[in-house]
């Protein structure tokens, strides 16, 4: 019964905030996700970097490199979905932290024996982006498993704040060690942190109770392929996940090709060290912190589709700042600095009320299928962005490229102000609400 059911909730949310840190579990995973995801971000610095600096890879090969990486979203995401509900998500992420730890790790060891080459470098960029496909999935759907409903926004903004501090150390860290060792040695950072996380999650002891129709059963292709159908017709079915998928695919697959143009624009245009690049896009992490602490509160004051729309346009817009620098002066930096710090702040605006949004709407059973699909549909393109943005850098250079794919960014804010996203109110909307609408005429 719907009534009942917010009763529940608002008896829940009557806890303090701080019961969440008293959950040892919680705890462990946070400190995991933090640690793989200062690997993570330190990765996205340094493995273009030792393309760029060390193999002086073209705009296509670097936008090549980046398509492979993002390649396993398209490839795995929606069987990875139907895969970790049908499975612990703990297991499945210190697998995944232990073999992104071991490719990054062969990096170094290529470039010892003299055969590190672009062949290398994609072989280890899928590797790592099969096993994040595997992670992601695993970490969001073992939140929903660890808390009550309405925890789930102060411990997403627990988890995207650990992201937002990684966002501040791992590139800045990355770009420092490109600058004070050679590019390929810097890997060893993304693999150090992996391997912390795979040591803190592991260490979670609270079983995860599966569904029952999940128990026992036999690994079937015939099932595989049922739920993964299931969770694609959920979010096509229900007009606020679809809402969420799309706006996301708008996005990642403009900023996919902004970020190919992007890291060759700031070495190669403004001129800028490996240092440099770390410290301008680790400005992002700060801006994230901020953000993560807003997202607690203003969507609850505003409404969530306020913020959503709202965020989302200022996040956007202030890229197309970039594009107008010119030289690697100090006051460059700092411009470049200002301009990731506000795209950090509502950015993660978005990204933690969006995911508010789609874990309270979906069935817990169907938590992984549908983080999966959506990053399948909402990322999924990301490897057509950059390759996109490697052919455009190489056709109309590094600044008109810059400028045309920040303004393919205002695709996905039109799209939020235009659908049901944008008239969400001060509370999120629970199953009982969703199953009510789509079945009223």
């Amino acid at each position: 019964m719907p009534s009942l059911s917010r009763a529940v909730s608002r008896a829940v949310s009557a806890r303090p905030p701080s019961s969440l840190w008293r959950d040892a579990d919680f705890r462990k995973l946070w400190l995991g996700q933090t640690a793989s995801q200062l690997g993570a971000q330190a990765g996205q610095v340094t493995l273009p970097l030792i393309a760029v600096l060390a193999l002086d890879v073209g705009a296509g090969q670097l936008g090549a490199l980046r398509a492979v990486e993002q390649a396993p979203i398209l490839l795995f995401s929606l069987f990875a979905g139907a895969w970790v509900d049908r499975r612990r998500s703990r297991n499945v992420m210190v697998v995944a932290d232990l073999g992104r730890a071991l490719a990054l790790a062969t990096v170094p060891l290529a470039y010892v024996l003299g055969v590190l080459g672009i062949p290398a470098l994609l072989v280890v960029a899928f590797l790592v982006g099969v096993l994040s496909v595997y992670f992601d999935v695993a970490y969001q759907a073992s939140l929903v498993r660890l808390l009550d409903r309405d925890q789930l926004l102060p411990g997403n903004s627990a988890l995207e704040g650990s992201r937002s501090a990684a966002q501040i150390g791992g590139p800045a860290l990355g770009g420092a060690m490109v600058s004070l060792f050679s590019a390929p040695i810097a890997t060893v950072v993304g693999a150090f942190f992996f391997a912390l996380s795979f040591l803190s999650i592991r260490r979670i002891r609270r079983r995860e109770s599966l569904p029952e129709s999940v128990e026992g059963t036999a690994e079937q292709p015939s099932r595989i392929r049922r739920q993964i159908l299931e969770g694609l017709h959920l979010v096509v079915g229900n007009t606020s996940l679809r809402a969420v998928g799309v706006a996301t695919a708008l996005f990642q697959f403009s900023f996919a090709a902004v970020m190919t143009v992007y890291l060759l624009f700031l070495p190669r245009e403004l001129h800028l060290s490996g240092l440099a690049v770390g410290m301008a896009l680790a400005a992002m992490g700060p801006g994230a912190v901020v953000g993560s602490l807003l997202s607690a509160r203003l969507p609850g004051r505003f409404g969530y589709g306020r913020v959503l729309v709202a965020s989302a346009v200022l996040a956007d817009g202030v890229m197309l700042c970039v594009p107008a620098l010119h030289g690697p002066s100090a006051v460059t930096i700092g411009s470049l600095m200002a301009i990731n710090f506000f795209f950090g702040v509502f950015s993660q605006l978005v990204n933690v009320t969006a995911m508010a949004v789609r874990q309270a709407i979906t069935p817990v059973r169907m938590q992984g299928r549908v983080v999966a699909t959506i990053n399948f549909v909402g990322m999924g393109l990301t490897p057509l962005g950059s390759l996109l943005g490697g052919f455009l850098a190489g056709a109309w250079g590094l600044r008109t490229s810059l400028l045309l794919t920040a303004v393919c960014l205002a695709l996905s804010p039109l799209f939020m102000a235009f659908s049901p996203l944008a008239r969400l109110g001060n509370q999120l909307p629970d199953e009982d609400d969703i199953a009510v609408r789509r079945r009223a005429p």
